[in-house]
Parts: structure tokens; C-alpha cells; sequence
């Protein structure tokens, strides 16, 4: 704003300077200790940005802008709209106001001065306005931007309090589960153990003397080794996550990760029972819509992609369709190739459509149990 200020003012001078000298004017010494003094004036109003010391140097000016009118020159008049307008703005808010203040001095110089007074009173006023409207627009933008900049700061910090939260928690529940299995295997396989070893300790000892016994306590530490090692075998069994669960929490990992990544949205769907999908199945699945996946974020200039996976009576049937441009002619590359060759192993069959955006659709056969 200031600079705006510092221009106008210029061109005021500049052409104040530009009529004297066509004019001859005598005193010109005075002339341009008047100019001097003036711009001293206005350069150390803008330097201070305190607001008592910037109105009495704006006084200052209008009080030598008057001076210079009546002594020196009466064209000095043309500087003093806008240091009026500068003076009110701080206390009058009236932009019609600040106008009428500015026209004021048009009532007590020359009449042959008063119609380009009435002229460089306006410019000043709207040069004035437009700047003020501008700073005040800036303000409130740099305001804003503070505010989101808080924001943003304030949401990081959660976030990464919310991380860290959750890393603590994985690492507890990790403690927690490794302290329950520990104490698992200890109440239930060690004290079996500890019991199979001392039948076995004892029926050394009776080997020689009473071999009946001997035998009887070794058969009480087969039998309670046989319980150890049924337990030790439910114990993992109970610890070890299905299948299924694997599987498909496997294949949402994929999909957000995939969302966090690319712009294009993807959406997962499953039916049917689950459990009816072996591990290499799975293999197969989440690599094969991994791959057509990244053929249509590549290719396709899609903004959805929906991967839907159903377990009917007799197949298992994963289509991976998105909403692009399709192509009219497919041409298999590397990447439907190895999906055909990876399913094939396994008596599956992929089909591929361009119809309606492009699909890959992978069928399997449902193992018979």
C-alpha cells in the first residue's frame, strides 16, 4: 500500500515539476526546497510504522504543502488530497466522507486550480480505496493462512500423537499376547512335561527292581507326553488366524494402500464363503488383481475401480472393472499373460472385457473336499 502511496505522489511532484519549468517559474531554488523537504517528509513517514509518529509527519506535509501553495507555487496544492485522505482514513471510515474532506481546499485556491484539484482529489481517493481494499483482501488472506498454517500444525501433531498411540498399543498387545502365550504353555504344556519326566526319572530307578512299575510309569509319561503334545497342538491351532481372515485382510490392505497412493477410487466387495479359498488360491487372487490394478491406474483414465470377489457353489469368481476408456482391440501383454499362465496352474481361466470401461475377471474351481 505504501508504494502505491509513494508513486502517486511521485507523479503528483513529477508533474507539479514538469509545469514550473515549462512556465519559467522565479524562485525555482524555492521550488525544489520545497520538493526536497516534501519527499524527506513522505520517505520517513514510511519508514516508521509507528502510527502517532506517521500522523504528525502527515500533518508536517500538509502544513508545507499549504506553505508551498500560498509562498512558492500554488500548483503544491495538488498534494494535498492525499494526504488528507491518508490523515481521515485512520478515524473516518465513510469512503464518501473521505471524499468530501479531500474536496475541501477546492473552496480557497484559484478557480482557474480548481477543476484539476477536483481531478487529482479523485484519483487520490480511488488510488486510495483500490490500495486499501487490496491490503485489507491480503490481510484477510494471510489471516486465513495463518489460521489453516494452526491448523495444520495443530492436525500433524495429532496425527502423530494418534501414531504413536497406536504404535504403543501394537507394541503392548505384542507384550500382552507373548506374556498370555508364555503363561498358556507354561500352566498347561510345562507342568505336563514336568510330570512326564518325573515318571520317566522314577521308572529308571524301579527298572531293575520292579520292572512292573517301571513299566507302568513310563506308560503315565507316554500318555501324559501324548496330552503335552495334543495341547501344544490346540494352543497353536487357536493362535494361528484362519485362512480367510488372512486372505481377505491381506486383499483391504491392498486396496487402501492403493487409495492412499493414486487418485482413482477403489472399492472391495466379497460374497459367499470364504473358507472355501486355499492359500495358493489367495496367491493367485491378490496377485492378479495387484497386476490389473496397476494396468488400470496405467492405462485406463478411470476415476473408480471396483474389485469384487464371490465364492458361488462350484468357482471363485474375482472381477477387478473399472470405468475407463476400454480399448477396442485387447491386446495381451505381459501382464494378462502371467495372470493366464499364474491362474492356469491351478485350472482357472481369466477372461478380459473392454465392453463397458475394462475388466479382468479370474475364475477358479472350488476345491472338493
Amino acid at each position: 500500500m505504501e508504494l502505491w502511496m509513494i508513486f502517486t505522489k511521485l507523479i503528483l511532484l513529477l508533474y507539479i515539476a514538469f509545469t514550473c519549468i515549462r512556465a519559467e517559474v522565479n524562485h525555482i531554488s524555492w521550488v525544489v526546497l520545497t520538493f526536497l523537504l516534501y519527499f524527506c517528509l513522505t520517505i520517513t513517514m514510511y519508514i516508521f510504522k509507528n502510527h502517532t509518529v506517521k500522523r504528525v509527519l502527515l500533518m508536517l506535509t500538509i502544513a508545507l504543502s499549504v506553505t508551498a501553495c500560498i509562498l512558492v507555487q500554488p500548483l503544491f496544492c495538488l498534494v494535498l488530497p492525499l494526504a488528507i485522505i491518508e490523515l481521515s482514513g485512520e478515524f473516518v471510515h465513510s469512503r464518501l466522507t473521505l471524499l468530501m474532506l479531500s474536496a475541501v481546499p477546492i473552496l480557497y485556491i484559484k478557480v482557474e486550480l480548481q477543476p484539476i484539484y477536483g481531478l487529482a482529489a479523485t484519483l487520490c481517493f480511488l488510488i486510495f480505496t483500490m490500495t486499501q481494499l487490496y491490503h485489507d483482501k491480503l490481510e484477510k488472506n494471510e489471516a486465513q493462512i495463518d489460521t489453516m498454517r494452526k491448523t495444520l500444525h495443530r492436525l500433524t501433531k495429532n496425527i502423530n500423537e494418534n501414531t504413536e498411540y497406536i504404535r504403543q498399543s501394537e507394541y503392548t498387545f505384542k507384550l500382552e499376547e507373548r506374556n498370555r502365550i508364555s503363561q498358556e504353555i507354561h500352566d498347561k504344556i510345562g507342568h505336563s512335561m514336568t510330570g512326564a519326566l518325573f515318571q520317566m526319572e522314577a521308572a529308571k530307578r524301579l527298572m531293575e527292581t520292579d520292572q512292573s512299575k517301571a513299566t507302568e510309569l513310563l506308560q503315565n509319561a507316554i500318555n501324559i507326553s501324548k496330552e503335552g503334545i495334543e495341547k501344544i497342538r490346540m494352543t497353536l491351532k487357536n493362535i494361528k488366524p484362519p485362512t480367510e481372515q488372512v486372505g481377505i485382510n491381506r486383499m483391504k490392505l491392498l486396496i487402501d494402500d492403493f487409495n492412499a497412493k493414486q487418485s482413482i477410487k477403489t472399492v472391495l466387495t466379497y460374497e459367499g464363503n470364504l473358507d472355501h479359498i486355499t492359500p495358493i488360491q489367495w496367491k493367485i487372487i491378490h496377485e492378479n488383481v495387484t497386476e490389473a490394478l496397476t494396468n488400470a491406474m496405467k492405462y485406463s483414465g478411470a476415476t473408480l475401480i471396483s474389485v469384487d470377489v464371490k465364492v458361488l457353489n462350484k468357482i471363485i469368481r474375482v472381477e477387478v472393472k473399472d470405468n475407463g476408456v476400454g480399448t477396442e482391440m485387447i491386446k495381451k501383454g505381459l501382464g494378462i499373460i502371467g495372470m493366464e499362465e499364474r491362474t492356469a496352474t491351478v485350472n482357472g481361466k481369466i477372461i478380459v472385457d473392454s465392453t463397458h470401461g475394462f475388466s479382468v475377471t479370474t475364475l477358479l474351481p472350488i476345491a472338493s473336499t
